[in-house]
Formats: structure tokens, C-alpha cells, sequence
């Protein structure tokens, strides 16, 4: 079964030009060697997140270091050379107030910012595009409701080894073998500034989908119906992978979405309708998950 649905997903990739539809497009989000921050934020949640991770690295450092700074000064001050007779009490009542209300009010600063990120999150807005997300074994299916048509996305490099034949593929799909591993044979195209809302499920166990640049991931939990949603704010190609174990073959589910003008994507979609809606949506889904 596997066979066929990966021989129906490279039959469609070869046929519908339109569904490359990265031309020429930046590859913004992607992981870089060695990198220690995040991806450039292509998000409003994404630049709020951001936001909040370094406002919450400022306020741990400072604790971090008063509280180092307090323990070497005990060290110094109260080891027994230098005091060789302490003394001897119970409590110190103002002290015991002072590390009872600081770190409530602090709790409470953090979650003054933390909190209307996390709705803004959880809010779901109305969409202008809505897509299915199915996680399997491993690789996804998206579904445009809006169109009602569908296609699977699988790793460029079903033997996920790096070779002659795969680095053709790639390029063939406007990638570079820098891409292996995180480019797919179709991908996730949307238009900038319109917001979309995915609802994410799972066919067989738990998977994840999550794009770092755009600050979204959601769980798909077979029987369940989860949302995200997001509004791009720059074109280019993001890349994400399942972040949720699922099996054997976990780290080769990559996510592929590209976000391209109001016209390049009115011209994918008039292809995309053409070359998947032939396709019935959950028969195909059906041939996945019978796996």
C-alpha cells in the first residue's frame, strides 16, 4: 500500500508544475549549522514569541546571578574561619516575606506578557484559507477544504540516503543537496498576509506539525481535531519536521510550506484544482492509512 500511495505522490509532484510554485523564492526558514538562536520570524505569534524568550532570558539571568552571587558571598562570609562563633535564631521574619513576595511578583510580570501571547495562540481567527492536516507513517496529507482537493507530501529521498540520484531530484524541485532531509516532493503553499488556520489531526499515532519560523506547532492525536493558525508576513520557503516520536522513520516527515504573492498563488491554485481535485481526497486518504 505504501508503494502505491508513494508512486500516486511522485506521479502528481512530476505532473503539476504549478504546485512548485517556489521559483526563485529565499529559503528563509531552515536550521543552520551550528546555530544557537531561532529562525527569522515570519510571524506575528512567531516575533511575540521571541519577544517573550528573551524577555524571560533577561529576568532568569539576573536571579541566576544574584542568587550565585549571594551563595559566594555566604561562602566568604559565614565559613567558619571567618566566623568562627554564628549565630544561633530561628527565623528572620522580613527575610522569609521578601523571598515569599519577589518571586510572586515576578511570576506574576512573566505572566502579564506570557499570557496574551498564549491566547493569541489558542484564539483561533476566522481563516481565509483552511487546510486538513493529517499526520501517518510517516509523511502528511493536506487537504484544502475551502477547494476540496488533496495531495501527500513525502521526503525527497525515499531511501534517505544523499546520493547522484537524490541531489537530481532536489534540484529538480528547485533545492540543493543542503535541503535533503527537509524538502518535500509537494509542499504547503499559501499566500502572504492572508491567515490561515490548519486543523491538524493524526491517522495512525501521534505526530506533530510545527514550522519554527512562523512559532507554531500543534499535536495531531488520531481521533482528535486540533487548530493553529498563522499569517505570514514575508515570502519564501520554511521548513518543519514532526516533532512528536512516532515511530522508526520520525526524523524523515519533513513539512514544506511556501509562501508566495496573491498572484503566484492564484496561479498554483487554478493548477493545484486542476491536477488534485481528479484525485479523490479520502479514497487517497484511505489508501494511506489502510498501511
Amino acid at each position: 500500500m505504501r508503494y502505491i500511495s508513494t508512486l500516486l505522490a511522485a506521479m502528481a509532484a512530476s505532473t503539476a508544475l504549478p504546485a512548485l510554485a517556489q521559483d526563485k523564492l529565499e529559503i528563509v526558514g531552515k536550521p543552520t549549522q551550528g546555530g544557537m538562536g531561532f529562525q527569522p520570524a515570519a510571524t506575528e505569534l512567531a516575533s511575540d514569541l521571541f519577544w517573550l524568550d528573551g524577555l524571560v532570558l533577561i529576568i532568569i539571568s539576573i536571579i541566576t546571578i544574584f542568587v550565585t552571587a549571594l551563595l559566594i558571598y555566604a561562602i566568604f562570609r559565614f565559613n567558619r574561619k571567618s566566623n568562627p562563633n554564628p549565630a544561633k535564631f530561628t527565623h528572620n521574619s522580613p527575610i522569609e516575606v521578601a523571598w515569599t513576595i519577589v518571586p510572586i511578583v515576578i511570576l506574576v510580570f512573566i505572566g502579564a506578557y506570557s499570557l496574551p501571547v498564549l491566547f493569541k495562540q489558542q484564539e483561533i481567527p476566522e481563516g481565509d484559507i483552511n487546510i486538513k492536516v493529517t499526520g501517518y507513517q510517516w509523511y502528511w496529507g493536506y487537504e484544502y477544504t475551502d477547494h476540496e482537493f488533496g495531495f501527500e507530501s513525502f521526503m525527497i529521498g525515499e531511501g534517505k540516503v544523499l546520493n547522484d540520484e537524490v541531489i537530481a531530484e532536489l534540484e529538480e524541485a528547485g533545492y540543493s543537496r543542503d535541503e535533503f532531509k527537509l524538502a518535500t516532493d509537494t509542499a504547503v503553499v499559501v499566500p502572504i498576509g492572508k491567515t490561515v488556520v490548519m486543523q491538524v489531526t493524526g491517522a495512525d499515532v501521534i505526530h506533530s506539525w510545527t514550522i519554527p519560523a512562523f512559532g507554531v506547532k500543534q499535536d495531531a492525536v488520531p481521533g482528535r481535531l486540533a487548530q493553529l493558525w498563522f499569517k505570514a508576513e514575508r515570502e519564501g520557503v520554511y521548513f518543519g519536521q514532526c516533532s512528536e516520536l512516532c515511530g522508526k522513520d520520525h526524523a524523515y516527515m519533513p513539512i514544506t510550506v511556501k509562501v508566495v504573492s496573491q498572484e503566484a498563488y492564484d496561479e498554483w491554485l487554478q493548477g493545484a484544482i486542476e491536477e488534485y481535485a481528479s484525485l479523490p481526497v479520502q479514497d487517497a486518504y484511505k489508501v494511506a492509512s489502510a498501511q
